[in-house]
């Protein structure tokens, strides 16, 4: 049997990680009692709206890849074209947090979209003797469970 890792590198085109991260992502929150809405069309600058605590939250949902030793990265930017021509730049005032799945180690996190920096974001899952590399955030950090909890408190 092939590994999640594995299953996401035999597909082929990036549309179809996309769609399957989307439907990982979704069915987390589903499984947390946390009803999603999806939007109509794919044209919006986010893929998932989540109410929690009353609010909404619309997410943008990303798949991590491995990047180094004990570390996964997701873009934090989008090179697609929509109808608000918005290609190529970041997410803020577009959505609030970057839903990002891990396929390399079966995580999900939930990342402030303010808190995504430069083009690229990389979270550090393990840590390694070259530790110290100050742009590299704390994957334990953004782990979903953590970061639905701090919103239902919110």
């Amino acid at each position: 049997m092939l590994d999640r890792t594995t299953c996401y590198e035999n597909l082929e085109e990036p549309q179809k990680r996309g769609h399957a991260t989307e439907a990982i992502i979704q069915s987390a929150f589903v499984l947390r009692d946390v009803p999603v809405l999806v939007p109509t069309y794919g044209t919006d600058a986010y893929d998932l709206v989540v109410e929690v605590g009353g609010q909404f939250h619309r997410l943008e949902c990303k798949t991590a890849y491995r990047s180094g030793a004990g570390t996964v990265a997701f873009e934090t930017v989008s090179n697609h074209h929509r109808r608000d021509d918005y290609g190529g730049c970041g997410y803020n005032g577009r959505a609030a947090y970057f839903a990002v799945y891990d396929p390399v180690n079966d995580n999900r996190y939930l990342i402030p979209v303010s808190e995504g920096t430069g083009e690229r974001m990389e979270l550090r899952f393990r840590e390694t003797a070259a530790d110290g590399t100050p742009t590299i955030d704390r994957a334990e950090e953004y782990l979903l469970d953590d970061r639905l909890e701090d919103l239902r408190r919110s």
